[in-house]
């Protein structure tokens, strides 16, 4: 992480955060059931999130968690999510941040992949 940068947390749409964490969604697809009136996040930046195509193909599989690290930090590398990435690093410079996703099991997300890029460019 660079020196002096602020923390990067991780979490659930639903969950609760302190004060002066900006909480950014980091899912291509909306959450099921939630208003966009009344959505629990600051930021919404479906563009660092996996391609739809990789997306559907890791399908939150187990076995498939090494090579879907692979492929997302790839991704992550690439041209089209640099914009998106540029965004979430000037948010993090200002203060601490919380990436968070619809998916049950953040721990075998997208998150702890895109938390590693960030603090390790």
């Amino acid at each position: 992480m660079p020196d002096g940068w602020p923390e990067i947390l991780m979490g659930r749409v639903g969950d609760a955060t302190a004060p002066g964490v900006h909480r950014v969604l980091v899912d291509r697809l909306w959450p099921r059931g939630v208003a966009k009136a009344a959505a629990p996040w600051d930021t919404w930046l479906k563009d660092v999130a996996p391609t739809a195509a990789l997306r559907t193909w890791y399908a939150h599989d187990p076995a498939r968690w090494e090579e879907f690290c692979e492929r997302y930090r790839q991704e992550l590398a690439d041209g089209g999510h640099q914009a998106a990435i540029a965004q979430l690093r000037a948010i993090w410079r200002r203060q601490p941040v919380m990436l968070v996703t619809a998916t049950r099991h953040i721990e075998q997300s997208q998150l702890p992949v895109l938390r590693a890029f960030l603090q390790n460019p």
